[in-house]
């Protein structure tokens, strides 16, 4: 995943994990899910925002 590579706040997320000793792949599963929840609302308002316009 390139944000686990190039956002600080996710490295340290996946750092504070590894740290706990949960695995590389279980990381980047708990990251996906919180990806989705983080872009899921603005993408479901810029289709609300779309359907307004036409």
């Amino acid at each position: 995943m390139v944000r686990m590579r190039s956002e600080p706040r996710t490295q340290a997320y996946a750092a504070r994990r590894a740290a706990q000793g949960i695995s590389n792949k279980e990381i980047q599963r708990y990251l996906r899910r919180y990806i989705v929840r983080e872009l899921y609302p603005l993408i479901h308002a810029g289709l609300s925002d779309a359907a307004t316009i036409t």
